[in-house]
């Protein structure tokens, strides 16, 4: 599979030219990291993008934020829990783990999270953000280990703060939405009550990764270790939605993954592919159902 330079793609004489040179090098990191700005003028120009919903009224969550040094990840992370307006405490209510994508954080995610919260009417759960890095949301060589974080680090916190972690909800996109089907896959049903992936980062192949972001895996094996479809049967009694714009260079995946979870479970995840493209406006736009989704399996 040949590399694309960044040049070659910022010199391009079409937007289209960009695009399929993109789709033929399997360029998944470079559209997401906007090294191809001609793949979404195009899309763009087609309307196949949307734009980001306008900003919602009503009271936001209010946002607590700490730090802490992680033994599994080695280092100081931040993690924001959001509790919903209204709520006298955080006692009692469930939670949801948000996982990020590639280049985000705990503070970033925070900010997206808290409006589509207020969008949603969230009322009956807590939202909980925590950094992740550029780990992929899997344990590395380094022992740098995040979903080790989540479970017996973020989790006992959040427990200790009076919230219920009995099973939790997890949400995320594109890097964070393939931890998020990872992380439920580990908990299975009696850890998670339910997942929503939107733009899931899941590559055909190691080579496809590896030419997206070098550093997603630590190697074939560990890419066949910590591939979302080995572990698919954990989902029979998760409910999944999962879903991903239609101009997005992961549609193809997701679909396939949307398959073969309905022949294994026999019933379709929700979500599904919509208009639009690997970025912040769909995430947004899809966010409040997610959420909604999530709090209808919150026991």
């Amino acid at each position: 599979m040949r590399e694309i330079s960044r040049r070659a793609v910022i010199t391009a004489s079409a937007g289209l030219a960009a695009s399929a040179a993109a789709a033929a090098a399997g360029a998944y990191g470079l559209v997401e990291a906007g090294v191809l700005p001609g793949k979404y003028r195009l899309a763009t120009a087609l309307g196949e993008c949307g734009s980001a919903p306008p900003v919602p009224r009503g009271p936001a969550p209010s946002r607590r934020e700490t730090a802490f040094r992680s033994a599994y990840r080695r280092q100081v992370v931040r993690m924001v829990t959001l509790v919903p307006a209204g709520a006298a405490s955080a006692r009692g209510l469930r939670v949801v783990v948000a996982l990020h994508g590639l280049g985000g954080s705990a503070v970033a995610a925070a900010g997206h999270l808290a409006l589509g919260m207020t969008s949603a009417g969230v009322s009956r759960f807590a939202v909980i953000t925590v950094d992740g890095g550029s780990t992929y949301w899997h344990r590395r060589s380094d022992g740098d280990d995040p979903l080790g974080m989540i479970v017996h680090e973020v989790l006992p916190r959040a427990a200790a703060g009076g919230l219920d972690t009995g099973r939790i909800g997890i949400v995320g996109n594109s890097m964070g939405g393939y931890g998020a089907l990872l992380l439920a896959e580990r908990l299975g049903a009696r850890g998670a009550a339910a997942v929503a992936a939107a733009s899931p980062a899941i590559f055909a192949s190691y080579a496809d990764a590896s030419a997206a972001d070098r550093g997603a895996f630590d190697g074939p094996a560990d890419f066949a270790r910590n591939s979302v479809f080995a572990g698919l049967g954990a989902l029979r009694r998760v409910p999944a939605w999962i879903d991903c714009g239609s101009s997005d260079p992961f549609a193809a995946m997701t679909l396939l993954l949307r398959s073969r979870l309905e022949r294994l479970t026999g019933h379709s995840a929700q979500g599904g592919i919509e208009p639009g493209c690997h970025d912040n406006a769909f995430w947004a736009r899809g966010l409040p159902a997610e959420l909604q989704f999530l709090g209808q399996h919150l026991p």
